[in-house]
Parts: structure tokens; sequence; C-alpha cells
């Protein structure tokens, strides 16, 4: 019944504007692209937007059987919401990340700035865990400047508290953190989204149980809940204040 009503507003999408391409092949995982060595799960540098799609419906309606199917429905996004990259040829370990967030940035050089308002960054960065945020975090310091803060935003050694003082107190462009932790900043409105230009989701990243961000229930639940908020849902497919879904 789940997949059904999800099916259904997978095919009310399709036919409100976009066709849908015929595609050869399936988003498929097998063990040749699970690189336990590099931490990569190869398999996401082939996924365009319908794949993606896909591959995140089957992840939601096997980790959300407490869930209805209207419940489940409400956690769908469309292939339309998610932007393809497909074309960057470089593996997506944390090193390449700053390369990867030019190439899909329409203006690379903003990257380096922060908006006006305190605790409105421009770029989200989800990862599965807190010491791989801290990771990330170091890989985008070469965007940090004096009025542009790569914010911390996750739970390991760091107080909600801590983080809510930080975020009004300082200007930064690009935030780190893990899902859970970014939704309790956005509900207790320390971490707005008003300047929100790209969302981007560290989805190749595996641990050595060759597991990632969408392979486990206690990530993969709150990333969802994060990326199909009601104040996100449209923006990925406006033209104004655009918000582009993107997995790393």
């Amino acid at each position: 019944m789940a997949i059904e009503v999800i099916n259904r507003k997978r095919k009310a999408d399709d036919e409100g504007g976009v066709k849908k391409k015929k595609r050869s092949k399936k988003a498929r995982e097998d063990e040749g692209d699970l690189d336990v060595e590099a931490g990569l799960n190869r398999a996401f540098e082939r996924m365009d937007g319908q794949l993606l799609a896909d591959h995140i419906a089957q992840k939601v309606t096997r980790f959300g059987t407490d869930l209805s199917s209207v419940e489940l429905s409400d956690l769908y996004i469309s292939a339309n919401a998610i932007k393809d990259t497909t074309s960057f040829q470089k593996p997506r370990n944390k090193d390449n990340l700053p390369e990867f967030l030019e190439e899909f940035s329409e203006n690379p050089a903003k990257l380096s700035e922060a908006p006006k308002s305190n605790g409105s960054p421009h770029t989200l960065v989800v990862a599965g865990a807190g010491l791989r945020a801290a990771d990330l975090v170091r890989a985008l310091r070469k965007f940090q400047t004096k009025n542009n803060s790569v914010a911390k935003l996750f739970a390991k050694h760091f107080k909600v508290e801590e983080q809510v003082s930080f975020l009004k107190k300082s200007r930064t462009g690009i935030a780190v953190g893990t899902p859970q932790r970014l939704i309790d900043l956005i509900e207790n409105e320390s971490l707005s989204l008003d300047s929100l230009k790209r969302i981007v989701v560290d989805a190749s990243h595996i641990d050595q149980k060759k597991r990632g961000i969408v392979d486990m229930r206690e990530t993969m639940m709150p990333l969802i809940k994060l990326l199909t908020r009601e104040e996100l849902q449209d923006r990925y497919t406006a033209e104004e204040k655009q918000v582009d879904l993107i997995f790393y």
C-alpha cells in the first residue's frame, strides 16, 4: 500500500510537466560499488535524479515500517527536485568536496562569502556521523574567511546551547551537520533557511561495515524528514529562492 501511494505521487509528478526519460539501467548496488578502503559507495556517482529518487524511496519504505501509507507519501522526493551531478568525474571523497561544490555552484566565488544575517548559511552539508562531519568541516576550510565561518552543527563534543550561541552571533556561509541536530536547530529557530541555496547530502561515504547515511534507519529517517520539511519542499523546484538538492 505504501509503495502504491509513493508510485501514484511519482506518476503525478511526471505528468505534471517533466517527461520521464527511458533508462536502460536501474539503480543497483553491488559489491563492486562498495570501496571500503576508500570509504565510498560508487553507485551514487552514476545516479541521476530519477535513480536517486527511486533509491531514496526504497530506503524510506524499508525503514519506515511504523509509518502509514500517507505518512510515507509525505516523505517522497521527486526526481525533479534532485540536481543531476553525474558529470562529476572524480571520486566523491572529502578532499574533492570543495571542487564539487564549485562545479555545481552558479557563482563559486560566493562560496567564500556569508549572508548578512547571522546563522543563515547558503550551504548545508549533511553527514551521517559527527566524526565524518568534522572531517568535512576541515575539507571545507578553504572557503572560511574572517566573515564566513564553516559551522560545526553535530552532536559529538558540542552541546545544542553552544551551537545556538554560535549561530546567533556568527555569519556562516557553510554549515556541516548531522540530520537530527540540524532539525533541532531549525526548530528552535537558531538555524535559518532563508538564505539557503543548496543542501548537499554526503551520500557516497561508507564506514567499515559498508554503511552510508541512507543505509541506517537512525540516519536515514531524520535525513528524509529534514529534506521533506514544508519550508524546503517547494523550493527545490521554485524559480525564486530555489534550493538545490544534491547528493554527493
